[in-house]
């Protein structure tokens, strides 16, 4: 009996995994430099997050950009050259000692750079080598996204502890390193590279051509296209409330907000952690539901959840026992399931040619929104002494978002 073949569409998808997983790293890095770099150098929690506000906007606006050179030159070139450079940032951060230099390398070098191993590259993936399943994949690797910027943190910052935070971002930086073997050797650009179709496409279906031209007036072009549907811009306000509520404020203050209660910082990084294993499930889960129920409902429920565990977040800190482990498992599970109905939403409204760039669209604004939510929380914390009033405001615009999402495709009549 003949043994069937694992498609290789599952090996670009598990090193893709790998990839999103070690960004993700990255990215949860800043939420432990905020204490250490205002002990150390005694700059305000308001100058470091708009070094990482400014970072996670640049992170969501190449975000386009990079899904237009992945078509235009090829997923594997463009991923290596992304790594190379996030190295180089993540390195040079370990050398700051005045708040423009924060600004440049981590907000600057390594906000672009991370912003092409992100999910946009996720989404091109999908979309280009799975037909069946597409869902799921997106589910997985979203995931993967957001679960390894914070299942990361408690090594991260026990590390941080015993050897203080310049060591951490050297180790960082060689681990990126490390990622661009098992690119260079696995990664593919399109099935037809290694004689195969997408995964699950119709055998007789014609292959599509590949995009030609200049990246930015394909990034461009598909936003003049996409600008003209409605529900490009319902998805674009509900995508960044979920930047504002997830990278934004809990991704960056969450673990200051634990210390401002006596939580020690690893402590606080495990519960991070907890939210982390969680949305691997979440998320996954997501894609799956993506694959067989209406994409609105989804995001209806999940915005509307999150809203609540939010208005929930202040009283869970006097809960001495369950409170926080408690928001942890039910914001985990909701923290990135936003993905896949998006995605599947997206390509619904602008056809699956222009829906990976649009998506990366869309990603700007949910980085936006993260680099918003980030800063608004800062400014909060210095000026009041207290981040209450960001969690709540948070938590109303996640039941706006929710009402908002149910009038995607109302006016659709094809």
């Amino acid at each position: 009996m003949s043994r069937r073949r694992i498609h290789y569409a599952w090996f670009v998808a598990g090193v893709t995994f790998v990839i999103l997983l070690g960004a993700a790293a990255v990215r949860a890095t800043p939420s432990l430099l905020i204490v250490p770099l205002h002990d150390e150098l005694g700059w305000s929690t308001q100058i470091i997050s708009g070094a990482v506000s400014l970072n996670l906007v640049l992170f969501g606006l190449i975000g386009p950009f990079a899904a237009a050179v992945m078509q235009r030159f090829g997923i594997r070139r463009t991923v290596l050259a992304a790594l190379v450079v996030i190295a180089a940032g993540v390195e040079s951060a370990s050398f700051v000692r005045a708040p423009w230099q924060l600004y440049a390398s981590w907000g600057a070098i390594v906000g672009l750079a991370t912003g092409v191993t992100a999910s946009v590259l996720g989404a091109t993936i999908a979309q280009r080598w799975f037909v069946a399943r597409r869902g799921l994949v997106m589910g997985l690797l979203t995931a993967s996204s957001a679960t390894g910027q914070l299942v990361f943190l408690p090594v991260m910052a026990t590390f941080v502890e015993s050897d203080g935070w310049r060591p951490l971002t050297r180790a960082i930086a060689i681990a990126v390193l490390a990622l661009v073997p098992i690119v260079m050797f696995i990664l593919r650009d399109h099935p037809d590279d290694v004689g195969l179709r997408p995964y699950g496409a119709d055998p007789d279906a014609p292959v599509p051509p590949r995009p030609a031209g200049n990246p930015l007036a394909l990034a461009l072009g598909a936003l003049g296209r996409a600008t003209k549907h409605r529900d490009f811009w319902l998805l674009a306000v509900s995508f960044f409330v979920c930047g504002a509520t997830t990278n934004g404020l809990i991704g960056t203050h969450l673990v200051p907000a634990c210390m401002d209660h006596g939580i020690p910082e690893v402590r606080a990084a495990k519960l991070i952690a907890t939210m982390g294993i969680f949305d691997l499930f979440g998320t996954t889960a997501s894609g799956w539901l993506t694959d067989r129920h209406d994409a609105r409902r989804l995001l209806f429920v999940y915005y509307g959840l999150r809203g609540l565990a939010l208005i929930y977040l202040p009283i869970a800190f006097g809960v001495e026992v369950l409170g926080l482990p408690a928001f942890a498992v039910f914001y985990g599970l909701d923290w990135i399931a936003t993905v896949p109905p998006t995605l599947r939403l997206t390509v619904d409204a602008v056809g699956p040619v222009d829906g990976p760039i649009v998506f990366g669209w869309l990603f700007t604004a949910h980085q936006l929104g993260a680099g918003a939510g980030a800063l608004a929380a800062g400014v909060i914390r210095t000026q009041t002494g207290a981040y209450t009033p960001a969690w709540l405001g948070a938590g109303l615009i996640c039941l706006v978002a929710a009402v908002i999402v149910l009038r995607i495709g109302a006016t659709r009549k094809r």
